[in-house]
């Protein structure tokens, strides 16, 4: 009875017809399922939650934006630009080096196959010269084969390392140029959670684009040696065959994978919520033990970590299905058909002599090894496709941010904004972002007809006029939402101007100190001259002297012992009191000396004597205050107010007895 004969008798016993329809019906069953996993990315429903995972963090689709297409490729080729900016940069000398190392073990991995067959050859000849020759051979290689693997691992290690400090350097240095960070958070609402995008997102595309260009390209290579060496050993037969498995199984696992690229993106993004849930946590904390909010807070960390959950077991369920298939066709079933067309050839049965028989099983060998290495290429290049799929998702995200960043760096942003209504009951009207103009003139704040609008549209004081001339100070007063906060944000160039003209100094020379001053990390020195280093003190010909001095103004002297010097490192927001971080605030204040400063209830903390006695100083030095405050003990301090009523109409006049009613 031949072989096939055989195959053909086992194959029509009732246990293999048993077990291949169970098989068919299993692979069946999977593919449904995945099938089924493809609508992951429309909802899912929880506790009466509908999550949306079509939705990123910026609102648009995850359907739209990640797939392996040609916007993919096109985002992809302009985020390559970044990380191998030159050709003879280092990252191109890495991707040389793990290139050379890429093709340098494929003929390692043939000189193995080689040498293994050789050595079992001798093993089956029973000749004992030729078996230690070529064991010792291949002891003596060991070196060289251990220092090309290890030297691979070190190029792709170092190459994911710069290509994510050039990212990140790209990436940081937009995204804290000029008031952009403040932009993306505040301004436009097509990205949450930045920090999710620059740290981790970006740490996984760089990891996932190296990963895929040596998965990709080491299949690549050795299935073009591999074929090369067996169409010269057996012909062109079964590498054909093989070639045309990979067509068909990658078009089929290429098809079933396209949900992963979305998955991949929403759970980026449901990370990126359920850490930013922790960190406001943290942020707000004294706030909420005062409330007693832990159940509350806990049930909104518990909505964000179970909506995560809940996406990642639908991931976890879509991989396991896809990893069924993915092993069947990409694996197992590309061995079988190895197995099969190299085996062809030697089924026939022929007379051999004892030599010619010796000659044979070394073929075999030989080219068994490398049609079973080619199947294995094929499999790895296969399954490349589910890294591609994935490396479509962080693509997506890292896309987006560089979009956000070029529109936000040209003074464009985008936010959901509606027609708007004027608070005194006027017509709706679409106002556009920057449709005003910014002058820069020293010695003097004017408003001429400009509107003061929030972000979201609402129109706070339809137009608004008034100027400030250096030496006159303004106390600025209305109750809560009257738009104090926005005017002193459109001086501050935070916010655009929606109409009409704004003259003022340039931003050097405008310093705003709030409620509650933020404290940087570093020295005591560090607090008083933010945002300067101390070499840039020194260059404005400041010394420890002269900050002494400056401390001395607000009456804080002690805290240079107290702390140790100026060196001290401490974390000033826990250490310092309300009162001692407002004081801070003045010191650096009076060591800038801008034209303008605009004080927002920054003294709120502070005893009316220690706030009168800065207040003095300020106007000894040439410093004109714009003042929020609701003491009344200040308006001695200025010679104007300007009083918002919250219903948009404004009052800008000098300080005369009858109106400190406004103070109240």
């Amino acid at each position: 009875m031949t072989v096939f004969s055989k195959l053909s008798a086992i194959s029509q016993s009732r246990d293999a017809r048993l077990f291949g329809a169970t098989s068919l019906a299993a692979i069946l069953y999977w593919l449904y399922c995945i099938n089924k996993a493809q609508g992951l990315g429309r909802k899912v429903s929880k506790d009466g939650v509908q999550i949306i995972l079509g939705q990123s963090g910026g609102g648009g689709s995850d359907k739209r934006k990640a797939q392996v297409n040609g916007e993919f490729f096109k985002s992809l080729k302009g985020i390559l630009k970044i990380l191998v900016p030159r050709i003879w940069s280092a990252e191109a000398g890495y991707l040389s080096l793990v290139a050379m190392t890429l093709i340098t073990r494929s003929m390692c991995d043939i000189w193995m196959i080689h040498n293994g067959t050789l050595i079992e050859s001798s093993i089956i000849s029973k000749d004992l010269n030729q078996f230690l020759q070529y064991l010792m051979e291949l002891m003596l290689a060991m070196p060289a084969i251990s220092l090309v693997n290890n030297v691979l691992k070190f190029g792709l290690n170092e190459l994911k390392l710069r290509f994510r400090t050039r990212l990140s350097n790209h990436l940081y240095e937009h995204y804290l140029k000029g008031f952009t960070y403040y932009k993306m958070n505040n301004l436009d609402n097509r990205i949450c959670n930045a920090d999710q995008l620059l740290t981790q997102d970006v740490e996984k595309f760089c990891d996932s684009v190296v990963e895929l260009y040596s998965n990709i390209s080491k299949p690549i290579l050795d299935i073009l040696i591999y074929v090369q060496k067996l169409t010269q050993a057996i012909g062109g037969q079964a590498p054909s065959v093989m070639i045309l498995y990979l067509l068909m199984s990658g078009t089929l696992l290429t098809h079933l994978r396209r949900p992963i690229s979305r998955l991949t993106v929403t759970e980026q993004r449901l990370e990126g919520e359920f850490r930013f849930v922790n960190s406001r946590l943290i942020t707000n904390s004294e706030e909420v033990a005062f409330y007693q909010g832990n159940k509350r807070e806990k049930k909104n960390i518990d909505t964000s970590f179970n909506r995560l959950v809940n996406h990642l077991r639908c991931f976890i369920t879509f991989r396991f299905n896809m990893g069924f298939i993915d092993n069947i066709i990409a694996k197992y079933l590309a061995t079988c058909v190895g197995f099969s067309v190299v085996a062809y050839p030697y089924l026939t049965p022929t007379r051999l002599s004892h030599s010619e028989y010796k000659i044979r099983m070394q073929d075999y060998y030989r080219s068994g090894r490398m049609l079973v290495k080619l199947a294995e290429a094929i499999g790895r290049l296969v399954l490349a496709g589910r890294e591609l799929t994935r490396l479509a998702g962080f693509t997506a995200r890292v896309q987006e941010l560089l979009t956000v960043l070029k529109d936000l760096n040209t003074g464009t942003y985008q936010r959901t904004m509606v027609e708007n209504r004027i608070p005194n009951g006027g017509l709706k009207q679409r106002l556009i972002p920057g449709a005003g103009k910014v002058v820069n003139e020293d010695n003097v704040i004017r408003f001429e007809n400009v509107p003061l609008v929030t972000p979201n549209g609402d129109v706070l004081v339809k137009e608004l006029n008034f100027e400030v001339r250096s030496g006159m100070n303004v106390l600025v007063c209305g109750p809560n939402g009257c738009g104090k906060s926005s005017l002193f944000r459109i001086l501050g160039e935070l916010w655009p101007v929606f109409g009409g003209c704004v003259t003022k100094p340039s931003a050097g020379k405008l310093f705003y100190i709030p409620q509650r001053p933020y404290m940087t990390l570093g020295s005591l020195r560090d607090q008083v001259i933010y945002p300067d280093s101390e070499s840039d003190m020194r260059q404005r010909g400041f010394s420890d002297i002269d900050l002494r001095e400056l401390l001395g103004r607000v009456q804080l002297k002690h805290i240079l012992e107290r702390e140790q010097g100026w060196n001290a490192v401490a974390d000033w927001m826990d250490l310092l009191s309300g009162g001692e971080k407002q004081r801070i605030a003045m010191a650096r204040l009076f060591y800038h000396k801008p034209q303008f400063a605009i004080l927002d209830e920054c003294t709120s903390a502070v005893s009316v004597d220690v706030e009168d006695a800065m207040y003095q100083y300020c106007r000894e030095v040439g410093i004109t205050l714009f003042t929020v405050s609701h003491r009344k003990s200040l308006w001695k301090h200025h010679e104007y107010y300007l009083h918002m009523d919250g219903r948009g109409s404004f009052e800008y006049k000098p300080i005369q007895a009858d109106t400190q009613e406004f103070g109240s």
